[in-house]
């Protein structure tokens, strides 16, 4: 049975002093996160959908129960005004009611136009389970110093996250029939429900069929002029449609670190979708999965530590490349090798380290039981290293 949320503690301590943007994709926990939040610290609460009629008429009006301490808003940003209306009802109720923003677009970017919220929120990024979180792991993590790591025995939590994915609804039934509906009826969802009621998108036939190649570009550098090809529409429409499902978290990019000190590569990111478990190749799955982990640690750090903390690949123009990197302020913290079976050194993360000085560089084994430093890498099992993050 899976327990508390990672952001559960993070979301209660900053309601005291503003409102809580929650976002991420459907059904990865955010009502499961809200009712943590309310049995651990609210005696009494509202809860208002605008995709149900009678509670956008509320939430139009600003009528508020008199008793309720926590307001939770889901799906308010389907209004185009929703900035407007929430800063009036923050600014005249900010006394009286905590304000609890949830949905499935990311809200620090969604509608960029109304009255400005800054300085009334904090948001955050709510992820699929990972290691860590499976395991009630709450790692102390301090920046530029070594990873905590511990000896760990979790091998069948790894390979359930690793064949399920994290998100709860399919993790937790651990069926394969459930895992197949629940990936099927997620697509019509995001399509049917989100896209079509939020964007003018003409061909959206083309733009489900985007959707169904992606999965088959995660790990390469993404080509946008290679789908327009292989979609048969314009590069205009390609890229707006990419932007479009990250918006939506469907999949992320990462881009390649740029420094002077290699020839860097400076144009075509890498995707990767935030339910790796769409996946086939073995491969490419796994370096999803390792993506997916680093990116949570990333947007944890950014959202509640308040660091500029970024995740890259590094690849120069000799083809030289290494899976990950994590910076902070620009300066890099760990670089990370994702591998299915080989312990032996790439020798590319030897270049990188030496040339960039990168303090930490690991490469993440996933059949492996050794935790051995070679040349000053650190060559570990996938469990041990992913449990180290958030």
């Amino acid at each position: 049975m899976l327990k508390r949320r990672y952001l559960t503690s993070c979301v209660i301590e900053d309601l005291k002093e503003k409102m809580v943007f929650v976002s991420g994709p459907r059904q990865v926990g955010k009502t499961t996160l809200s009712r943590e939040i309310i049995a651990q610290h609210f005696q009494s609460y509202a809860y208002f959908s605008w995709d149900f009629k009678d509670d956008r008429k509320q939430i139009l009006e600003s009528n508020w129960p008199a008793d309720a301490e926590l307001l939770i808003l889901d799906e308010i940003h389907k209004y185009k005004k929703w900035k407007t209306l929430l800063k009036g009802s923050f600014d005249k109720f900010r006394d009286r009611y905590k304000f609890l923003v949830t949905g499935s677009a990311r809200l620090n970017v969604f509608r960029k136009g109304g009255d400005s919220l800054q300085g009334r929120y904090h948001n955050f990024r709510l992820h699929p389970f990972s290691l860590a979180e499976m395991s009630q792991r709450q790692n102390r993590l301090h920046v530029f110093e070594e990873l905590s790591f511990q000896s760990t025995q979790l091998k069948s939590d790894f390979e359930a996250l690793y064949r399920f994915g994290g998100f709860p609804e399919p993790l937790i039934k651990q069926s394969e029939r459930t895992l197949r509906r629940w990936h099927r009826e997620k697509i019509e969802r995001l399509f049917r429900e989100d896209i079509r009621e939020m964007e003018q998108i003409r061909d959206l036939s083309s733009m489900q069929l985007l959707a169904d190649v992606l999965p088959d570009r995660v790990g390469s550098l993404l080509s946008v002029n290679s789908l327009r090809e292989d979609l048969e529409v314009s590069f205009r429409s390609a890229a707006h449609w990419i932007d479009i499902l990250e918006t939506f978290y469907y999949h992320f990019r990462i881009y390649p670190f740029s420094s002077k000190k290699i020839r860097s590569l400076k144009k075509e990111p890498k995707l990767y979708l935030w339910d790796w478990s769409e996946i086939e190749d073995d491969g490419n799955r796994f370096e999803n999965c390792v993506a997916s982990h680093l990116l949570k640690l990333v947007n944890f750090l950014q959202d509640y530590e308040g660091y500029d903390a970024t995740l890259h690949f590094l690849r120069d123009r000799d083809k030289r490349e290494v899976d990950f990197l994590v910076a902070i302020d620009g300066k890099p913290w760990f670089a990370c090798e994702a591998k299915l079976h080989d312990g032996d050194i790439s020798s590319h993360l030897t270049y990188f380290k030496e040339r960039l000085k990168i303090p930490f560089v690991y490469q993440v084994v996933k059949e492996y039981d050794k935790d051995v430093m070679k040349n000053g890498i650190r060559v570990l099992p996938a469990t041990k290293f992913l449990s180290a993050l958030v």
